[in-house]
């Protein structure tokens, strides 16, 4: 199997762009309820990571709730007498004294209060014009211990996610709800248990060591990398495409490449997946929304800072002799950054990555994916073979894409009937605004050759 040591020779070590888990620019000429909105997608983590380092993971909610306060006096402030030179730093400020009243009223530890006046001392002559997270690394960590808090054993999986979704990356119990299929109610709910799970089981808000990092890394990295792809293929709604979500998973990867806890080989990989997926982003819809074939993208328009950004990271992820389930995905990532057209793909290399990757991490989701790089090595009816050969199909036949790929290839073969039974399938099941209206043009493709009807 080619290793993914055996990137083309144009992976050549590149730096890094921007400080690590640096906050993206305010959109120019922005209104203060843009900047307010701005900074809270992008300093929540901080924010809250900060607020519970001093008031204790037991009060996760009251962390929540005073970023939210000061969130919205930055609006109300701002409104009236203009944006400050540091709204980080001013947003910070203003919550830590928040949180000195809240203690206050609430008679809390006293040493709680302390520990607050002295982060305000500490903080107070640096930032008045640089931002706090490149000044502070404590502060930058205190993300990453959030995250590690996230992602403990003793939460679940899905609910991992969800807690990473609503304190580290700022969004609402809507915007969660919707991702998950689920009901505002129901994801509250969730949130609530795994707050009082967290409190029970008493977990400290610090980043592991030892035998300990390895288990919950690994939490922490499916995390981030659900977090992705929920970002590169929305499960319901009119976007195909939630770019943030994705930036959000490539900040908290960055920040967690650039710690020690978190610089490992399957750390640098993942990252990569996630830079070389996200350069392809600008070509994966046309003008219209519609979705777009990887043999209809112009690749002119794929962001090779990105590309640049991702092999150098493929390159941190070959020191070593691990080979993770991450590696394999980004170096087929990576063939397919650097194909100069479609036609030269080495679809060869892309299924010997799938032959391992079925190896380490069977899955009737990676065997279809591995069928269809069968297709393009060996023609439509192999790549129905491949399909018809994977172990529990069953748990495919309600996913869209299982049909979508089974209509191509019956199309590819001219026998439209079957290719159009199948993009009816698979129109059914469709979630997504893109998706539907691509398969609506496949079916209509199919529908109309003769003999069908």
């Amino acid at each position: 199997m080619p290793a993914p040591k055996d990137i083309p020779a144009i992976a050549l070590p590149l730096p890094r762009s921007g400080a690590a888990g640096e906050v993206p620019p305010a959109p120019a000429g922005a209104k203060p309820a843009q900047l307010v909105e701005h900074f809270f997608r992008h300093e929540t983590g901080r924010l809250h990571g900060t607020l519970i380092r001093l008031l204790g993971v037991n009060h996760m909610s009251l962390a929540e709730d005073i970023a939210q306060e000061a969130l919205m006096k930055a609006l109300h402030t701002w409104s009236m007498g203009g944006v400050p030179a540091n709204p980080s730093a001013w947003i910070t400020r203003v919550a830590m004294n928040l949180a000195k009243d809240a203690l206050r009223h609430r008679r809390m530890s006293g040493a709680k209060t302390d520990a607050i006046v002295t982060f305000l001392d500490q903080t107070r002559s640096a930032s008045t014009d640089t931002d706090l997270a490149s000044e502070a690394p404590e502060i930058r960590d205190d993300a990453l211990r959030l995250l590690f808090v996230c992602c403990h054993p003793s939460i679940a999986a899905d609910a991992q996610v969800v807690l990473a979704l609503k304190v580290l990356c700022g969004f609402s119990t809507g915007e969660i709800a919707r991702a998950f299929l689920s009901s505002d109610a129901a994801i509250e709910k969730q949130l609530t248990r795994t707050k009082q799970r967290i409190a029970d089981a008493g977990i400290g808000f610090d980043i592991p060591a030892g035998a300990e990092l390895a288990a919950r890394l690994d939490g922490v990295l499916a995390t981030v990398y659900l977090l992705f792809n929920e970002g590169y293929k929305a499960s319901t709604g009119d976007r195909l495409l939630r770019e943030d979500l994705c930036h959000e998973a490539i900040r908290l990867m960055t920040l967690l490449v650039a710690h020690p806890s978190g610089n490992t080989p399957r750390s640098h990989a993942l990252l990569a997946l996630m830079l070389l997926t996200a350069a392809r982003f600008p070509s994966r819809l046309d003008e219209h929304g519609d979705l777009l074939r990887l043999d209809d993208q112009d690749r002119s328009k794929w962001n090779q800072d990105l590309i640049g950004r991702g092999l150098f990271e493929l390159v941190a992820a070959a020191q070593g002799t691990e080979i993770s389930e991450y590696h394999l995905q980004a170096g087929i990532a990576a063939i397919h950054c650097t194909a100069p057209d479609y036609a030269s793909t080495d679809w060869k290399r892309i299924l010997s990555h799938y032959d391992e990757l079925l190896r380490m991490k069977p899955s009737p989701i990676v065997a279809l994916n591995r069928a269809v790089a069968v297709a393009h090595l060996n023609g439509p009816r192999a790549g129905l073979e491949a399909i018809a050969e994977i172990a529990q199909r069953d748990r495919l036949e309600n996913l869209y894409l299982l049909h979508a790929v089974m209509g191509e290839l019956h199309w590819r073969l001219k026998d439209h009937r079957a290719a159009a039974a199948s993009f009816r399938r698979a129109l059914q099941l469709a979630h997504v605004g893109p998706e539907q209206q691509y398969l609506a043009r496949m079916l209509e493709r199919a529908s109309e050759s003769p003999g069908v009807n």
